[in-house]
């Protein structure tokens, strides 16, 4: 694991897409874990203190001890952690936008086996602005050729998959999403870019150190596959 930034009381590493954070029961199989990967490589014990969803890469943060645990989780919780992420997405987008559309909590049968499912949407917001664009001379779809985005967003909240849902409502889905992408789109990135992943990247992220009280800052490139992607569209230079 690339490690991002690493102190007496946290460390934060840079997360491949695919890669689970911790044991899950909807992916029973897996045998690679974040959390495991991490206490092997530093040899101490780490503690999870957000999420970031197995298909997405990027800045994951990890407690070295409890007490640090409880104070990087409130401030998660409080929302007072800025994240961005960058994300390819069918369509161009509009220059930027606030997308404030409240999700109803996405329930797993397994894992959620106990939660209410008539739980009220609860508020969700996503600020956006458009990096750049490209048009290829490829047909997809009812459409002659093919247009994406690349955008920045920040969650201003953290519901599950906030981001791909509220990108889906707005009709730009993330390209590679199989749970609410656009298939012909995931399948032409696949054929012609040969795409396996999410296109969805965790690459900046500004808290509060938990003992020093000091703004801390801490960034990671979308990962080498990512980045593969950006440079075959042309984006290299604002990716």
């Amino acid at each position: 694991m690339d490690i991002l930034y690493l102190d007496d009381v946290m460390i934060a590493v840079h997360k491949p897409s695919g890669l689970l954070v911790h044991r899950s029961l909807i992916d029973k199989h897996e045998t690679r874990f974040a959390l495991q990967l991490v206490r092997d490589q530093i040899g101490q014990r780490v503690y999870p203190v957000h999420r970031l969803d197995k298909p997405t890469s990027g800045i994951l943060v990890f407690a070295l001890n409890p007490e640090t645990a409880r104070e990087l989780t409130a401030q998660f919780t409080a929302g007072r952690v800025q994240k961005t992420y960058r994300a390819i997405v069918r369509g161009y987008t509009q220059s930027a936008g606030v997308i404030d559309y409240a999700l109803r909590e996405e329930l797993d049968k397994i894992a959620d086996v106990l939660a209410d499912p008539d739980k009220a949407p609860q508020q969700a917001i996503t600020h956006y602005q458009r990096l750049s664009t490209v048009e290829l001379p490829h047909p997809v779809g009812h459409y002659r050729t093919a247009r994406y985005s690349l955008v920045a967003l920040q969650p201003k909240t953290g519901r599950k998959h906030q981001i791909r849902r509220h990108l889906k409502h707005i009709f730009h889905p993330v390209v590679g999403d199989t749970t609410h992408g656009d298939g012909r789109h995931n399948q032409f990135f696949r054929d012609h870019f040969g795409n396996q992943r999410l296109l969805l990247a965790a690459t900046a992220m500004e808290l509060i150190h938990p003992h020093s009280g000091e703004p801390l800052a801490i960034t990671a490139p979308p990962g080498a596959d990512f980045e593969c992607i950006v440079n075959a569209l042309g984006w290299g230079q604002v990716a």
